[in-house]
């Protein structure tokens, strides 16, 4: 499964993993994991991502919208190339990159 979702055990933080392609192929799959899910700090685990496209930059833009501004949003373990394309299009200003 390309997208997992684990909710930390105080029910603070939601880890969203994304493995493989992050494309619109994912797209109902990321919607969800997130969807059900409020005041938590949502946190988006890209350790395993190989591959990244513009629709997934509008799919984290659409998490933004549909979230909030106030909702605390962290992008970890990115590879390089992933980092460069988040770092570029200025998703350090609407994201946390860690």
């Amino acid at each position: 499964m390309p997208v997992e979702s684990a909710l930390s055990s105080d029910g603070k933080n939601l880890t969203i993993s994304i493995s493989g392609r992050f494309d619109f192929e994912i797209v109902q799959e990321f919607r969800n994991a997130y969807a059900e899910h409020k005041n938590v700090n949502y946190i988006i685990d890209m350790r395993a991502t190989e591959h990244m496209d513009s629709s997934a930059l509008g799919m984290l833009l659409n998490m933004r919208k549909s979230l909030g501004d106030s909702a605390k949003i962290s992008i970890i373990n990115c590879r390089p190339q992933i980092k460069k394309i988040l770092t570029i299009s200025r998703f350090d200003k609407k994201f946390s990159l860690e």
